[in-house]
């Protein structure tokens, strides 16, 4: 696909453990009833989201907003996705998985080198969304926002 390589997937639950989440990168996720965790990425049914963060918390913050969003706040579009379908956050968690890609760089900086790697994340994401299309015919569930409506939105 790329010179980028994603994590091994880890269990929600450990997701800060992951390396190098302080910077901005992509972001998998999937469900599974089968323990994904220890297993390298690779391109399965069961990711339902692809993100990214260019964000000064990188990694680490966006995972955050997501998390705060599956268990009942706001702050982040696709998670407010998942949780139409999954109201319960312990009916979940248990069940989520996630690899990441980072890329070292610094957000804060307006350097050519870190624009340029900035650029790369956001430009990465779209060749993960189509890696993803390639393989399975349709974007991730929880991406498709025509046909993935948010909790919020559902329930004014």
């Amino acid at each position: 696909m790329t010179k980028y390589t994603f994590t091994k997937w880890t269990s929600w639950e450990n997701r800060n453990n992951l390396i190098d989440i302080r910077f901005p990168g992509i972001y998998c996720i999937a469900i599974s009833d089968i323990d994904l965790s220890g297993q390298n990425f690779k391109w399965i049914s069961e990711i339902n989201y692809v993100g990214m963060s260019n964000a000064q918390n990188g990694l680490k913050g966006r995972l955050k907003q997501f998390d705060n969003t599956i268990n009942g706040k706001t702050g982040h579009g696709g998670a407010d996705r998942f949780r139409y379908k999954y109201e319960k956050y312990q009916d979940l968690i248990g069940k989520l998985f996630v690899s990441v890609c980072p890329f070292n760089c610094d957000v804060k900086s307006n350097s050519p080198k870190d624009l340029r790697i900035m650029g790369e994340v956001a430009k990465f994401e779209y060749e993960c969304f189509a890696n993803y299309v390639d393989k399975f015919g349709q974007l991730p569930e929880f991406n498709n926002k025509k046909e993935s409506p948010k909790y919020s939105l559902a329930h004014r």
